[in-house]
């Protein structure tokens, strides 16, 4: 499995709240993780915040 999604699921109230801080246009309903269903989480964050798939990883690993 791949870092970012690991991170996901081992941290995701952490990484919830500094997501909420960080795309303000993000809600609680954009913000719910599903284990398995990283992908569309990560989908759902770049089109809300307008960043690349491969920055939104990149920025979860460095969390």
């Amino acid at each position: 499995m791949e870092s970012w999604k690991l991170k996901l699921k081992g941290n995701w109230n952490e990484i919830k709240g500094k997501a909420k801080k960080a795309y303000a246009d993000l809600t609680d309903d954009d913000l719910v993780y599903e284990e398995g269903k990283e992908d569309e989480l990560l989908g759902k964050f770049q089109q809300k915040t307008g960043q690349t798939k491969e920055a939104l990883k990149d920025w979860i690993d460095k969390l």
